[in-house]
């Protein structure tokens, strides 16, 4: 280089020299980081270095300080290749000694972590997310240093991607064992993260406590007062479903009930005398105990129904137009169905042990496989009647209307 291009006093040269002198220029961290940092020119004032220090770093800077700590608070206390660290309003943090692992200064898994889960930062040790849930996954993520090569933001924390409302009573749980949900918190959110996390002990806590805030199952049964204004909003044909309900106890008498279907409900003990079940469906309903007395009955289904220990005295099951009442494999056992009108119906292996049929009406009705044991037919009419292969042991026929003839039974 010429004498006349170096930087001599009084030269150009010499005055391009002190301006490249004045401008400074820098190393940014992140308070507490030694990595990622960002070099920077200073120039203005210290608001200016800010500004540049949180467009770099991406946070929100509000001052810095130098490597031993100090508060810098004039621009002029800043020379060139300075290393300056920068906080959004917390204390320093030493990065040659805070910013190393806890058992790197001391040996031990007990130093304190801070996790940045769903952008909210929790502050807790790595004894609590070890110790309580050895098995669970944050126990793995943080028993051995680095073992899940866990990422970081730029102020150290470790970064979870899970919802921190439901991260908290977590926490609180692996710190001391109980169970702390806050109002407005959904217990199964805090449910799937236990899941999520592996927390097992906790899982079963929640799923009791889930269990508990349900509202109990409402199994008492329907009330006549209840059943009547349903049936007020039901044209007469339609079909009422009344599948699987509870009627039990329920005093349903001389209620018009044609057409309803009340397939596998409950009417144990109802009354229904002088009712109307004209066409209904009782297919597999449970009807033991129940009053039916002088009920109507015509073209009504009640396949494998259990009406155990009923009375259905002076029942009519006779249909003009045809249409038979069906009975099959019902059970009928102890019932009294004395007098009632059965022409036609189907009782095709239906258990009548020990039942009352005095003066029915069983013309040409159906009682093939049917257990008539002990059963009581005295006075009924049985012409044209189909016995074939039913159980009449101890079975009394006494004043029959018309002969028994012997290809009506045969076993």
């Amino acid at each position: 280089m010429s004498v006349s291009a170096r930087c001599l006093p009084g030269s150009a040269g010499g005055a391009g020299c002190r301006r490249r002198r004045s401008m400074r220029r820098v190393t940014l961290f992140v308070n507490g980081s030694p990595r990622n940092g960002k070099v920077v020119a200073v120039y203005g004032t210290l608001s200016d270095l800010l500004s540049v220090a949180s467009n770099k770093l991406g946070i929100k800077a509000t001052s810095v300080y130098n490597g031993k700590g100090g508060l810098i608070d004039d621009i002029a206390l800043i020379r060139d290749d300075d290393v300056l660290f920068v906080c959004e309003g917390e204390p320093f943090i030493d990065p040659q000694t805070d910013g190393r692992p806890h058992e790197e200064l001391t040996g031990s898994h007990t130093d304190w972590l801070t996790l940045n889960v769903g952008g909210r930062y929790f502050t807790t040790t790595r004894s609590t997310l070890v110790n309580k849930e050895p098995d669970s996954m944050l126990a793995h993520m943080f028993k051995d240093k680095d073992a899940w090569g866990n990422k970081q933001d730029h102020r150290g924390a470790f970064l979870i991607d899970r919802s921190p409302e439901y991260f908290e009573p977590i926490l609180n749980y692996l710190r001391h064992g109980q169970l702390i949900v806050n109002d407005g918190i959904n217990l199964l959110g805090v449910l799937e993260e236990a899941r999520f996390f592996g927390i097992d002990s906790l899982i079963e806590h929640l799923e009791i406590a889930i269990k508990n805030s349900q509202p109990a199952e409402d199994h008492s049964p329907i009330s006549r007062k209840e059943f009547v204004r349903f049936l007020l909003a039901t044209p007469t044909k339609s079909e009422l479903r009344c599948q699987g309900l509870n009627f039990s106890g329920a005093d349903l008498s001389r209620l018009d009930l044609r057409y309803i279907n009340f397939k596998m409900a409950n009417l144990s003990r109802c009354n229904l005398a002088h009712a109307n079940l004209c066409c209904a469906n009782l297919e597999r309903a449970d009807l033991s105990g129940s009053v039916l007395d002088c009920a109507n009955l015509q073209g009504v289904k009640m396949l494998c129904s259990n009406a155990e220990g009923a009375s259905l005295k002076g029942c009519n099951f006779e249909d003009p137009s045809g249409l038979k009442a069906n009975l099959e494999g019902a059970n009928l056992k102890g019932v009294d169905m004395e007098g009632s009108q059965m022409t036609g119906i189907n009782l095709r292996v239906a258990t009548l042990k020990n039942a009352k049929l005095k003066n029915c009406n069983l013309r040409g009705a159906t009682l093939a496989g049917t257990d008539l044991e002990n059963c009581d037919l005295s006075g009924c009419d049985l012409q044209e009647a189909n016995l074939r292969g039913s159980n009449v042991k101890g079975a009394i026929f006494e004043e029959m209307l018309t002969p028994l003839h012997m290809s009506q039974s045969v076993r």
